[in-house]
């Protein structure tokens, strides 16, 4: 593991919940899509992901990140000691890698490769 990279917080209504994290961060989105506003928060990644439904359930409305330089060898050791998939690893744009297990005890861990990520 890298350290931490992302954390994304899944919600109901995109345009006013990145108008309260422009408040709440005293900041713009670098990246405003439909489907994901991303911020640069101190060299670290914060976005909003929207959802479409009633609600999430309670332990998948946030994802936080942990860089890795290889996400399939990363799931699959976490899964040989117990983790179960929850989201395969997937492309999401500019060479960035993603994917997500469940600890034991149903704790998301994400995983990510960005190339583009420096420490601040």
């Amino acid at each position: 593991m890298l350290g931490l990279r992302t954390t994304i917080y899944k919600v109901p209504d995109l345009l006013a919940a990145k108008a309260w994290y422009n408040k709440a961060f005293d900041t713009t989105p670098y990246f405003d899509e439909p489907f994901y506003v991303g911020y640069n928060i101190a060299g670290y990644e914060l976005g909003l992901h929207p959802y479409e439904g009633q609600s999430v359930p309670v332990g998948e409305n946030v994802f936080s990140y942990w860089g890795v330089e290889d996400v399939k060898s990363s799931c699959k050791k976490l899964v040989d000691i117990g983790a179960t998939m929850f989201e395969e690893p997937m492309e999401v744009g500019d060479d960035i890698i993603v994917a997500s297990v469940k600890d034991p005890w149903g704790n998301i861990i994400g995983l990510i490769y960005n190339p583009h990520f420096k420490l601040p």
